[in-house]
């Protein structure tokens, strides 16, 4: 394989022994590597030719990395950055995404996860190049409604990944949506007509868990009468799902870590290798890093997961989805319960659209459902919403709690209230002024009680 075939990569490393390592790992896995010692140095190098994809040592003699970051930008906007350092912090690393780094790794290097990590940005960008050709393929399944632009951005990485195979990692709190994420990703997918099969790791204790997944043999433990087909062995040319993946035992992680590796795995009681074609997709409420941190879940595994991450945003921070949301279950609820409800009364929607849902999408379909259960009238009023809901409250402050979520809505509160007074009155100027859309301003409006004479005062 000529190093061309894979793609062209800036190494931009002031340690000759790192570059030399990494530069030969690259030519033997087929890219074409060059090397360049300084901030300086590599400017040049960028402003000579094109390159495909940036290694970039965070410290390096004349500049830092993320300084650096900034000036090539501007040389090749769209090219993808892999930062390397030795010196990992969370703050460097929260600074490097925003600043739109791919990944962040830390030395030693693994040199498997870099990697995976090369393949998932070339992937990235060529498909960047690819859609600014040709009018934009969404996928939009029925049961994912949506207006915000966070989540379109979100279904716009969901037409993106899904015609590869790179392993994706879905975050988000509970209730956000992660399990129909990973089910739109399969089905925009070439695997759609192949299985898809969801695997809760918190729903089973480890030795049933290990056997639900891999399979097992007929003598395997006491009580495996034959043998058994693992969800990994049934998803053969479709999409595993691991959901909650935080919870997966340590001596599951170790199995699965072999699997993405290799490709490979056996039934509990064989030691013959299987090979299957599966790609997997993984989510999880949980903070991963922490967890690795804390040695609770594996390193190497979590960056075999982070190929590709995707981040779902909780509700509270789209409120324009709370409308279209409201009435999608409306319907959903009736249809099932075969009940006639027109809509939600003016009073009941503001209640709705002000609340703050900690369990988000899951909480607000579960308060429409308890609406239509109970109403008695042609359409959702006030008596038909829980108390805390009505009363203005989240379930913490229900029950007497104050602090940091209080003091942080009146923050918002003040903000706001200066902001459209310096503009008197004029939503539109004030909803520029605070980076957010006019609807969630009269949202947020709403939340808090301004009136319009209050902004002119």
């Amino acid at each position: 394989m000529k190093g061309k075939d894979l793609g062209k990569v800036l190494v931009i490393e002031d340690e000759k022994a790192q570059w030399l390592i990494l530069t030969g790992f690259l030519s033997h896995q087929g890219f074409e590597a060059d090397w360049a010692s300084s901030g300086q140095e590599a400017l040049a190098r960028l402003q000579a030719e094109p390159y495909d994809l940036v290694l970039l040592d965070f410290r390096l003699p004349d500049m830092d990395g993320l300084d650096l970051l900034s000036k090539l930008r501007k040389l090749q906007p769209e090219i993808p950055v892999i930062m390397i350092t030795a010196f990992g912090t969370i703050e460097v690393a929260v600074s490097a995404m925003k600043v739109g780094v791919f990944n962040f790794l830390t030395k030693p290097i693994n040199l498997d996860v870099l990697l995976d990590s090369m393949k998932g940005a070339l992937e990235r960008s060529q498909l960047v190049r690819e859609r600014k050709g040709r009018p934009a393929e969404r996928y939009r399944p029925s049961n994912i409604i949506y207006s915000s632009s966070r989540m379109e951005a979100v279904m716009e990485m969901v037409s993106r990944v899904a015609q590869f195979s790179s392993t994706v990692l879905i975050r988000g709190e509970s209730g956000t949506g992660k399990e129909l994420i990973a089910s739109a990703i399969h089905h925009a997918s070439r695997r759609h007509d192949r299985p898809f099969i969801k695997v809760n790791c918190s729903a089973l204790p480890e030795t049933l868990l290990e056997s639900e997944l891999f399979g097992h043999e007929k003598g395997a433990f006491t009580g495996a009468l034959q043998r058994r087909i693992g969800r990994l062995e049934a998803a053969d040319g479709g999409t595993l799902f691991l959901d909650e993946i935080g919870d997966l035992p340590f001596t599951v992680q170790i199995k699965l870590l072999r699997f993405l590796q290799e490709k490979e795995f056996e039934r509990l009681g064989s030691n013959t290798p299987l090979r299957v074609d599966v790609r997997v997709i993984a989510a999880t409420h949980h903070d991963l890093e922490a967890a690795v941190r804390k040695r609770s879940f594996r390193e190497d595994l979590y960056y075999r997961l982070v190929v590709v991450p995707i981040f779902l945003p909780p509700l509270r921070e789209r409120p324009e989805d709370i409308p279209p949301l409201i009435d999608h279950f409306l319907h959903k609820v009736c249809e099932r319960e075969g009940k006639e409800i027109p809509g939600v009364s003016p009073e009941a929607r503001d209640f709705l659209l002000a609340y703050d849902y900690p369990g988000n999408v899951r909480e607000l379909e579960n308060m429409v459902e308890r609406a239509v259960v109970l109403s008695r009238r042609g359409t959702i009023t006030l008596e038909d919403l829980p108390v805390v809901l009505r009363e203005g409250r989240a379930p913490d402050q229900a029950k007497g709690e104050s602090g940091l979520p209080s003091a942080v809505a009146n923050l918002e509160k003040d903000q706001i209230l200066q902001a459209l007074q310096a503009h008197q009155g004029n939503q539109t100027q004030t909803a520029q002024s605070l980076g957010i859309s006019e609807r969630a301003l009269r949202y947020k409006m709403k939340k808090y009680g301004i009136k319009g004479r209050q902004a002119k005062e």
